[in-house]
């Protein structure tokens, strides 16, 4: 995985004059320094085009605020378009699910006003350049030995912030554990998924956070890319198995081992370790 240095992400988030909004989500800021925006309201099938960054996200809704300020609530439906833009020679896009929309991510948004003032979007549209940018702010992964100290503090603090959020309560955690060098779900993993989803919360707004991790045992590299693989597949399952919405899926991420659970030094400890943690989160203002 490319590193992208502080500055770099400065650079690019600067060009889009929405550098002081997004300083406020890097990592060490917390989102309890957001500054209130003014709320922005759209009638029913007024056409709006919105860019701003992404401030937090609900389930099927999440909140955009532009360059003014102004704070508007998008609504994702199972027909809106999510895509990146390519530029230079190959020009086009490249199609995403929503599970890429997370904070800190500047996108431009197409959409029409509904009942509620939201707006229900339609085609949403970021930069590579952008994507990599918010990746890299909320969760520093390091793809070389000599850094994985730094990386796991940071993995682990953007963890907290995340699942630890006020807003939320946390409802259940799931481990799922993996064979070495596995990343395939087997009997006894789709019974804990089946479980899992046969309990799933009926409230209005809740999210699933995937988190897919590796032994110690190995290349680093290639503990990032297993841990992904092993998140990859339990979040098929739940969607295709189960039809969980990804818009309710925050974007899954693979840590590699940088969050070990057991004694690294025994076989079973590392064993604790190729795991993927689910956990079911419920708004607690929109819990019904």
């Amino acid at each position: 995985m490319k590193i992208w240095h502080s500055r770099s992400i400065t650079l690019l988030l600067a060009s889009l004059g929405l550098v002081v909004i997004i300083g406020t989500l890097l990592p060490g800021s917390g989102y309890a320094q957001l500054a209130p925006g003014q709320k922005r309201t759209i009638a029913a099938n007024e056409e709006a085009k919105i860019k701003g960054v992404i401030l937090s996200r609900d389930g099927e809704t999440f909140v955009l605020r532009d360059i003014t300020r102004k704070d508007t609530v998008v609504l994702l439906t199972d027909t809106t378009k999510i895509r990146t833009v390519r530029k230079g020679l190959f020009r086009g896009h490249e199609p995403f699910d929503v599970t890429v929309l997370q904070t800190g991510l500047i996108v431009e948004v197409k959409g029409k006003g509904d009942a509620e003032g939201r707006m229900v979007a339609e085609d949403i549209q970021f930069t590579e350049a952008d994507l990599k940018a918010a990746i890299t702010a909320n969760v520093r992964s390091a793809p070389v030995e000599k850094e994985l100290a730094e990386t796991r503090k940071e993995v682990v603090d953007t963890n907290q912030r995340i699942s630890s959020l006020d807003q939320y309560d946390l409802v259940k955690t799931v481990s799922v554990l993996f064979p070495v060098n596995k990343a395939t779900l087997g009997s006894k993993q789709k019974a804990q998924l089946d479980e899992l989803a046969a309990k799933a919360p009926t409230a209005k707004n809740y999210m699933v956070e995937i988190q897919g991790f590796a032994d110690p045992t190995g290349d680093f590299k290639k503990n990032m890319e297993l841990s992904q693989r092993r998140a990859n597949a339990v979040v098929k399952y739940l969607t295709v198995k189960h039809d969980i919405p990804l818009r309710r899926i925050s974007v899954p991420m693979g840590y590699g081992s940088t969050k070990p659970v057991g004694d690294v030094k025994t076989a079973a400890g590392r064993a604790d370790d190729r795991r993927v943690e689910i956990r079911i989160l419920v708004n607690k203002g929109l819990k019904e």
